[in-house]
């Protein structure tokens, strides 16, 4: 049996915090649908953080484009 199967608590505090967290593409989403609704290229994460669910707070954007973990 292991650790992980006697901790359940860890296990899924560390999971809650993995989901919470966005990931490069869903940020790059984000600015798609920015776009499509504002015709023009986002330049703060600040504006795209309605399009996307987590923290995006290690993001930003270049050239339009995500930038940060994964990108």
């Amino acid at each position: 049996m292991s650790y992980a199967a006697l901790n359940t608590t860890s296990v899924t505090g560390t999971a809650k915090t993995v989901a919470s967290q966005a990931t490069c593409r869903a940020v790059d989403q984000a600015i798609v649908a920015y776009v499509a609704q504002n015709s023009t290229v986002p330049t703060t994460i600040r504006q795209i953080k309605p399009f996307v669910k987590g923290d995006i707070s290690a993001y930003r954007i270049v050239k339009g484009q995500a930038a940060g973990p994964g990108c």
